[in-house]
This record gives structure tokens, C-alpha cells and sequence, in this order.
């Protein structure tokens, strides 16, 4: 995510997951301004105010409170320009019909949290060249 311009939005409700991400955002310099927000709800709000910056990626947690990762997904749906932000699931959930339901409400990708903080390194390693490609690859 080398544009550092570019915002990143976290909605994410657990707190040891919204710290090991920053630290793995420390750990690979993703100086990126980090938003977070712990549900679809907040989320949406954030969104939705004019005053914030509108945020070039969103990394989704699947299970929250008052309103999950696939209930925002839907309310997304209907928003025609939130739909050009990538959204990239950041989930613990294995389950097959998250990941089927995830892909056709338009997420640009799907990844599982590894237990494991090398693991969960290389997962947000993953995720910053692909963001970083697409960045690319956008320009031309």
C-alpha cells in the first residue's frame, strides 16, 4: 500500500486484531493513515461524512457486532460509489459460504487470520502487493 496518500479503513470489533495489525503495518512501513471502526455500522457512518477522506482500501472483518462484515457487504451493494473501493476480507471465518457470499457481493479478495504473527505478517504482506499491483496497473 506504498501510496501512503491513500487512507486504509479497518473495520474490525477485536482489539489484539486491530493491534496486531498495526504492529505488522509497522513492521513492513505501511504508513498508510489507518481508520478503525468496529462494525459495519461505524463503518458506514465513516463513509457516509463528507468531512472524512475517502479511503482507497477497506479490510473487513466477517464477524462483528450490530452489523458483520457480509450485512455491510450488502449495504454496499447499494451505494454505486462505495463500490470502487476494494474490499478485502480479513477473517477468521473458514466457512465456505462466507467466501461464496463474500465474492459475489464484489470483495476483491478473501483472507484468513493465521493464528500465527509471522503468518499474519505475511498475509498483510500479501494483501500490500496486491494493493500496491492494482495501484499500478491502474495507472496505466
Amino acid at each position: 500500500m506504498k501510496n501512503s496518500k491513500l487512507s486504509i479503513l479497518l473495520l474490525e470489533d477485536d482489539k489484539i486484531d486491530v493491534l496486531t495489525i498495526k504492529r505488522a503495518f509497522k513492521e513492513l512501513k505501511i504508513l498508510n493513515p489507518l481508520t478503525v471502526c468496529e462494525n459495519g455500522l461505524e463503518g458506514l457512518d465513516f463513509l457516509n461524512n463528507a468531512s472524512n477522506k475517502t479511503p482507497g482500501i477497506i479490510l473487513l472483518d466477517l464477524n462483528m457486532p450490530k452489523m458483520n462484515g457480509l450485512e455491510f457487504l450488502q449495504e454496499r451493494e447499494k451505494i454505486d460509489w462505495l463500490k470502487l473501493i476494494p474490499v478485502i476480507v480479513l477473517t477468521t471465518s473458514k466457512a465456505e459460504q462466507d467466501k461464496i457470499e463474500s465474492y459475489k457481493l464484489g470483495v476483491a479478495g478473501y483472507m484468513i487470520k493465521p493464528v500465527d504473527y509471522l503468518q499474519f505478517v505475511e498475509v498483510i504482506k500479501t494483501i500490500d502487493l496486491y494493493w500496491t499491483l492494482s495501484e499500478l496497473a491502474n495507472r496505466n
